[in-house]
């Protein structure tokens, strides 16, 4: 009797570690393969051996990953020695290409063959990484329609297999039962603040955002839930809070959070993608450093930031990146959205173009079968 195959797996972040332990658990169906690798939670649950914790890695921007580096090199090693001894038949690499290129570099020269599940989006800041893609990922799987064409161009072997969210995004009560739970008014207007999932972009958003509410709310009966990402301190968010400013803090809810906001301001990533599934009309905000800023600037690529905007190939939602963020700005596009019934109205139509764009349910389980004819 055959042992079953060995597959090395390597996430980062929340939203890879929730992938990937998704994408762990249809292969384990599949194939009755063991998975070992790098990730988080999610991942431990899926029934994934864990070698490296994703939790010691996880950065945002060029700057702030300097310190980590003797983490990142650490977790490459083990990831490095484990795929030696064990000689996995496939490793398969989700998002965070700042980790999973070097990983991708070193399980290359040991012949292990590699899939690049939820591709980085380098055509948007390093449109010539695509040859070395092509060199090392014997196949990329991508989640957005666009992407599809721009990897086969380039040569690379590509899939589009659709977005996982579209299975998972859905809220469980209504808005009048979401304000009853938070002891919200459901005839007043709701506004959703989601500042990200790291320490390091929370610190640099959260006083912009907090600002724009304060002065919103001083003249307009506006409430604001503030959706805390799993895995934050609880205490993040204190040094932010305000005498002039009243945020109702959710940590279980967000997609009944936002289904019942009459909008939302969203940190650049994947909360725009739920947001888009739930049609909820959106600004997104994003600031790095000012040194990872400088440096990153030369190499965008792309007019547009947001992935909303980018599906849709044209400005759907407002972008408040980098300097353009700011307190004002922030509080102008926000009233405007709250006083006008047609703005959300477009966003929300705008939005369902983009849900029909991420494809049919069913990406993780397309995906697995991909994988599994590849072993």
């Amino acid at each position: 009797m055959m042992a079953p195959p060995e597959i090395l797996i390597s996430a980062g972040e929340a939203s890879g570690d929730m992938y990937a332990a998704r994408l762990a658990r249809a292969l384990q169906a599949l194939t009755g393969a063991h998975l070992f690798g790098m990730g988080g939670p999610k991942m431990r649950e899926a029934g994934v051996e864990i070698v490296a914790d994703a939790s010691e890695i996880a950065v945002v921007g060029i700057t702030e990953a300097l310190h980590r580096l003797p983490a990142v090199w650490r977790a490459w090693r083990k990831l490095e020695q484990e795929a030696v001894h064990r000689k996995p038949a496939l490793a398969i690499t989700v998002d965070s290409p700042g980790f999973n290129f070097g990983l991708a570099r070193r399980l290359k020269k040991h012949g292990i063959r590699i899939v690049y599940f939820i591709s980085p989006q380098i055509w948007a800041w390093r449109p010539r990484r695509m040859r070395w893609i092509q060199r090392r990922f014997e196949r990329v799987l991508v989640i957005f329609p666009f992407e599809e064409e721009i990897y086969r161009k380039a040569g690379v072997a590509v899939n589009f297999v659709g977005h996982p969210l579209v299975d998972s995004v859905h809220p469980q009560t209504t808005r009048e039962q979401f304000a009853g739970r938070f002891g919200l008014n459901a005839q007043r207007p709701i506004v959703a603040l989601l500042p990200g999932s790291r320490p390091s972009e929370i610190r640099r958003s959260m006083p912009i955002i907090a600002e724009a509410c304060a002065r919103l709310q001083k003249n307009f009966p506006v409430q604001f839930v503030l959706l805390v990402a799993p895995g934050l301190e609880a205490n993040i968010f204190d040094c932010f809070k305000r005498t002039d400013l009243h945020v109702t803090s959710v940590v279980d809810a967000v997609y009944d959070a936002l289904a019942a906001a009459d909008c939302a301001i969203v940190s650049s990533g994947t909360a725009t993608v739920e947001a888009a599934l739930l049609g909820t009309p959106m600004v997104v905000v994003y600031r790095l450093s000012g040194l990872t800023a400088m440096i990153a600037r030369p190499l965008v690529r792309t007019p547009l930031f947001a992935m909303v905007n980018l599906i849709s190939g044209r400005q759907v939602v407002p972008e408040l990146i980098q300097d353009r963020f700011t307190a004002e700005a922030l509080e102008r596009e926000i009233r405007r959205l709250l006083d006008s019934p047609e703005a959300r109205a477009q966003q929300r139509q705008d939005l369902a173009a983009v849900r029909l764009k991420l494809g049919p349910g069913g990406a993780i389980e397309r995906a697995a079968e991909v994988i599994a004819g590849m072993l």
